[in-house]
Order: C-alpha cells, then sequence, then structure tokens
C-alpha cells in the first residue's frame, strides 16, 4: 500500500508542477488531482497499522507498556525531526526566493510524526493488564479518537478557530500558514491525525483473535465495511441535516474523511486479495519496492518536480510531455529504491 501512496504520489506532483495552464483545464488533471486525495491518507492509515503491528508484538513479548510508549514516541519524534529538516533543505534549496515562513509550513512528515507520539500516548494509556483486554480498549480507542478529531475538524477551520495563538501553533491545528483562511494543501492536526487513529483502530482487529482464525474472512469484513462507509459518507453528505455553520465537504467535512476511509480500506482489502490470491509475491514488484523505501523517495523527488532542481519548465508542459517526466521520475526513485535497499543488504552482509 505504500508503494501505491508513491505512486499516486509521484503523478500528482508532477501534473501540479508541470502542465500549463491550458493543460490543465483536462479531464487528466480533474483524474489526477481525485488520486491526489489518497497519498497522505495512506502514509498517515499505514503509520497507524504500523504502530499497531508494532505495539501487538511487543506486549505478546511482556514488554512494558511504558517502554512500549518510549520507543513509538522516540520513532514519532525522529520522524518530526526529519520534517523540520526537510523545510531546512527546502528553504537553502530555493533560498533567496523561499521565504522564511516555509520553515514553519505544518508539512506531510511533521503531522505523521506528531500522529506516531499521539498513537504512542494512546497505546500506553490503554495498553495496562490483560494483552486480549488492552487490545480491545486500544481499538475503540482509536476509532473514538479519529471520530473526535474528523467531528472537531469543521469548527476548528472556521467558527471556532484558536485565533489567539501565533500563527505557527494555529497552523498545527488547522493549516491556517501565513493566510487568511486554513489551507487545504497543508497537514494540520486536524483532520490528519484522524487517519493515524483509524490505522491504529484497524490494525488492532487484524491482529485479533477472530482475525488471526479467520484471515480472508476479516479482511473482506474490513472491505466490506468500506463500502458502508461510503454509502454512509454520499448519504450524509446529500442530507438537508447540517451539524455545522459552514459545511466544506472536500476540506474539512467529517464525510469526507469517511468517504477516504472507506476508500482505504477497500485498498486494503484488495491488497491483501493481490498478496494472498494474486502475483503481488511472485517475482519482482515495483510497488512493494518503492513501498521499502518511501520516505527516500518522498524527500528525493520533491526536489526534482517542485525544486530547482526540476527536470521540467514548471507550469508549462504538455499533457504528453509531463506524463514522460512523470515515468522518468517513477523509474528514477525506482532505481534509487533497489540501490538503497542494496546497499542495506550490503552492508549487513559486511557487518557479519
Amino acid at each position: 500500500m505504500r508503494g501505491l501512496a508513491c505512486v499516486l504520489m509521484f503523478q500528482t506532483h508532477c501534473y501540479d508542477s508541470w502542465l500549463s495552464p491550458e493543460a490543465r483545464n483536462s479531464a487528466l488533471m480533474g483524474w489526477s488531482r481525485l488520486g491526489g486525495t489518497l497519498p497522505a491518507p495512506l502514509f498517515i492509515f499505514l503509520a497507524g497499522i504500523s504502530v499497531a503491528l508494532v505495539t501487538e508484538k511487543m506486549r505478546e513479548k511482556g514488554i512494558d507498556r511504558g517502554a512500549i510508549a518510549k520507543q513509538t514516541i522516540l520513532r514519532g519524534a525522529e520522524v518530526y525531526g526529519l520534517g523540520l529538516l526537510f523545510r531546512v533543505q527546502e528553504y537553502a534549496l530555493g533560498y533567496p526566493w523561499s521565504p522564511a515562513t516555509d520553515l514553519l509550513r505544518v508539512d506531510v512528515l511533521n503531522i505523521l510524526g506528531l500522529s506516531m507520539m499521539l498513537l504512542g500516548g494512546l497505546c500506553w494509556l490503554t495498553g495496562k493488564g490483560d494483552i486480549t483486554a488492552a487490545r480491545i480498549r486500544t481499538l475503540i480507542a482509536g476509532l473514538v479518537a479519529a471520530t473526535v478529531v474528523a467531528m472537531a475538524t469543521p469548527p476548528l477551520w472556521t467558527t471556532h478557530r484558536p485565533r489567539f495563538l501565533p500563527w505557527p501553533l494555529e497552523s498545527y491545528i488547522n493549516g491556517v500558514h501565513i493566510f487568511k483562511e486554513p489551507q487545504p494543501w497543508l497537514f494540520p492536526l486536524f483532520p490528519w491525525t484522524a487517519f493515524a487513529f483509524a490505522g491504529l483502530a484497524v490494525g488492532f482487529f487484524v491482529f485479533s483473535e477472530f482475525a488471526r482464525r479467520r484471515e480472508g474472512l476479516a479482511f473482506a469484513a474490513l472491505g466490506g465495511t468500506g463500502i458502508v462507509a461510503m454509502l454512509l459518507s454520499m448519504a450524509f453528505d446529500s442530507s438537508r441535516i447540517r451539524l455545522y455553520a459552514v459545511y466544506d465537504y472536500w476540506h474539512s467535512g467529517p464525510n469526507f474523511f469517511l468517504m477516504r476511509c472507506g476508500i482505504l480500506l477497500v485498498i486494503l482489502f484488495f491488497v491483501y486479495a493481490w498478496c494472498r490470491w494474486g502475483f503481488g509475491q511472485k517475482g519482482f514488484s515495483p510497488l512493494i519496492q518503492l513501498g521499502k523505501t518511501s520516505l527516500l523517495v518522498y524527500w528525493v523527488h520533491i526536489e526534482f518536480v517542485y525544486g530547482r532542481f526540476s527536470i521540467l519548465p514548471k507550469g508549462q508542459c504538455s499533457q504528453l510531455k509531463a506524463t514522460g517526466g512523470l515515468i522518468v521520475i517513477f523509474l528514477a526513485m525506482l532505481a534509487l529504491s533497489l540501490l538503497r535497499t542494496s546497499w542495506k543488504k550490503l552492508a549487513v552482509s559486511v557487518s557479519r
């Protein structure tokens, strides 16, 4: 799934950066933007599942919940620090054109790190006692936290904005940055951490006794739940009942969060089916390979798409030329990923 997120990310960034104004008025750009709503939720959702996996394994080994939380929080702090370092790099490479305020922009790595830290704290709160009971508590807590974050997002973006905070801090709440209104292209805590909490709940469901006994049925149930979530999202959106004074489905609405969660669950089922009954594990898979080094390819491709070293002129390309550039970026990032994993294997063999 991380590999799929990488490919969707590549196409979104490439077309957004390179297409000319004329080429943007096309169905291709519309589909690209629609696909672009999924990479960030996928990465953050999968971070929640990964935290559940690590936490469950450590709980089974009898490791203290404090030690488990510490490891998760420190890993989240590391990712957050990398996000700050990434902003410094982008500012340095873009100097003198990049504004200094970009150093404080809330990007996906920032929120990914903070989400992991919050997940570590939640797992600590719910991790006392029997493993099975702790699993159920954490699953329920994850769902509740995801719901609370999603439902709190619209007022925090509109009628109840924390305007008393300096903009660098408010930006972590609603993504306002230096502008008058919250910006949908940034990654504030609301609503993005909701995907991490949802992923945590799904992860602990996957490691439940039922899922271990009936693995195929459990993943099918997740896929079915995803379909129900998408149908509910459309039903709620078309309803005349409005809970909020300002309703924005595509940016801050909990109904869109519900839709994307549904899509993520359906993708999760198809990925499971492909890996178990399809050809996901037969031969070489570019998606699996990219997923192994998702942080690296994210970091590097940005500079060759949006940055000073962009391989094509920004905002001046036809659809065909931009698609060619996308293929080049995909192949280059795949080669970089292979180089990285080969280097790690070599380093391990030498150390032995």
